[in-house]
């Protein structure tokens, strides 16, 4: 059916440019090569795109059709519930092609969307059902500056290559926690990182950026643009940002520490309450200390329901500090295992390293139903459990789907003013989202999903006591409100309709969790 609706769709798109004179159209090739035009197809004048794309990219992009491997490798999606339909995949190469790109697609009327690394999964991208697809893989650098304070970052960089290289200069940054996902995805929603106790959010180390705007010019902007508050946190909405400088800070520790215990269902609240007891401390979580979980089925160590994987992360230790890891010992985990190694082993440590199954396009569909909250209600807690390992029994579609609850330090966080940024959600402690996976199997498996989504999400809101949700726009599922993603105050919301308005009218950035 899918594949069906794609090709309808490619009829739909060559006729509405459809003139008396056919063109070539190349399946796969970078710009400008000598590749056979194999696939047919008729353009308004002015519009034909292989001839747009020759003529104003530079050589080194990449330009490629459907029926190529290239086309299918680069349009790959990480999670396949109402994905983007696009007829052309470009690879620009500079910023200038990403500029050119953006008027071609003003031009000749053309929906377009950029992207890079994976895990963008809400379902508001479905809403793209034709256009060009702007993949910023081949915008990749990291350029230290000579004072050692800053570096300028190409906007497709992936997470894990600005790691390692500011870790070989001996300096260190915010970043997300997944090595497979780009720099700049996470940091246009605000982003969270390991080091985000110290520095804050991924979003409060911009100093300034390149953005291609709507309109398809190319601007500097920095904390003098009134789009700068924007950008931290609803960024998404408002252009394409091809490099950023941002704050780096010298390499403090190199020598972090893990324990991870594992414990089955029948902990889980007591678990949890001591979480709270003996981590997150009333809001007050230590700056060196990150505690994470998950929720999975492993069937080898409990046949009857998920196993609990729980994360005591220390920095500057060779040993997690057993005043943290005592309390949680003392509960009767099936095992415990301690580990230590450097700042680029803890994404390994939990699972999310660049070889590691979260990180991997298996065709699978992987929606998520984030929320924040303050701190665990134990209670809930339980009831959420049992609502989990109901609907992902071994013979549930769902079976292998995730449950993740991080609870990063918040210090660095909360030090920024609330009102500087459109990340609005600085109070919260946790970040807790279901991540329903599954083989796409049509509408009403899809219904199932978003049921079961849905319903756990409201055990923890109902949990918190709060009426209003907080949710992280990254991990968004779709359904959620501007006001819950971009915060609940009328002034946020009011604010960001404006530049809205200003920088892109037409709504030409309104696939991703729009503002409006």
């Amino acid at each position: 059916m899918r594949w069906l609706q794609t090709k309808l769709l490619a009829t739909a798109v060559a006729w509405a440019f459809a003139t008396a004179t056919p063109v070539d159209e190349t399946t796969a090739s970078p710009v400008g090569s000598d590749t056979e035009y194999t696939v047919h197809a008729t353009r308004a004048p002015g519009c034909s795109l292989p001839d747009l794309f020759v003529s104003r990219l530079s050589r080194q992009a990449e330009v490629y059709f459907p029926g190529s491997a290239q086309f299918d490798q680069f349009s790959q999606r990480w999670s396949n519930l109402e994905t983007p339909i696009v007829n052309v995949t470009v690879l620009p190469a500079t910023e200038n092609d990403v500029v050119e790109i953006v008027r071609i697609a003003n031009n000749c009327s053309i929906p377009f969307l950029a992207y890079n690394g994976v895990h963008g999964a809400i379902t508001t991208l479905g809403r793209m059902n034709w256009g060009i697809a702007i993949n910023l893989r081949k915008l990749s650098s990291v350029v230290i500056a000579h004072n050692g304070q800053t570096a300028t970052i190409a906007g497709g960089t992936n997470s894990k290559v600005v790691i390692d290289m500011l870790w070989a200069a001996g300096k260190q940054t915010v970043t997300g926690t997944c090595e497979c996902v780009s720099y700049m995805g996470p940091a246009l929603g605000g982003g969270h990182g390991w080091l985000q106790g110290h520095y804050g959010l991924i979003a409060d180390q911009f100093v300034s950026m390149n953005i291609v705007l709507a309109d398809g010019t190319l601007s500097t902007i920095n904390a003098n643009s009134d789009l700068w508050w924007a950008m931290k946190g609803a960024g998404h909405n408002f252009g394409i940002v091809t490099s950023v400088t941002v704050k780096i800070y010298p390499r403090v520790h190199t020598n972090w520490a893990i324990e991870t215990l594992m414990f089955t269902g029948d902990k889980v609240k007591a678990l949890y309450q001591a979480a709270n007891d003996y981590l997150l401390q009333n809001g007050t979580q230590p700056v060196d200390i990150i505690n994470w979980s998950y929720w999975f089925n492993l069937p080898q160590v409990d046949p009857n329901g998920p196993i609990i994987e729980f994360y005591i992360i220390q920095e500057g230790v060779s040993v997690v500090d057993p005043a943290y890891t005592q309390p949680f010992r003392a509960l009767g985990p099936v095992s415990v295992t301690p580990s230590n190694g450097t700042y680029r082993d803890v994404s390994r440590w939990v699972g999310i390293s660049l070889d590691g199954p979260p990180c991997q396009k298996t065709g699978t569909a992987n929606p998520r139903f984030p929320i924040y909250l303050p701190a665990y209600n134990a209670t809930a807690q339980q009831e959420l459990y049992a609502l989990f390992a109901s609907a992902t029994n071994a013979s549930s579609p769902f079976a292998n789907s995730l449950f993740m609850f991080e609870g990063y330090s918040m210090q660095g966080v909360e030090a920024v003013n609330s009102a500087s940024a459109a990340y609005a959600f600085r109070d919260d402690n946790l970040l807790m989202a279901p991540l329903i996976q599954y083989t796409p199997a049509g509408p009403e498996r899809d219904q199932q999903a978003a049921q079961l989504g849905n319903q756990l999400r409201r055990i923890l809101h109902w949990g918190s006591g709060r009426s209003q949700m907080h949710t992280y726009v990254n991990y968004a599922y779709g359904n959620e409100s501007p006001q819950e993603w971009y915060g609940h105050e009328q002034w946020r919301q009011d604010r960001l309709k404006a530049l809205k308005r200003k920088y892109d009218p037409r709504g030409r950035f309104s696939f991703y969790a729009p503002t409006a």
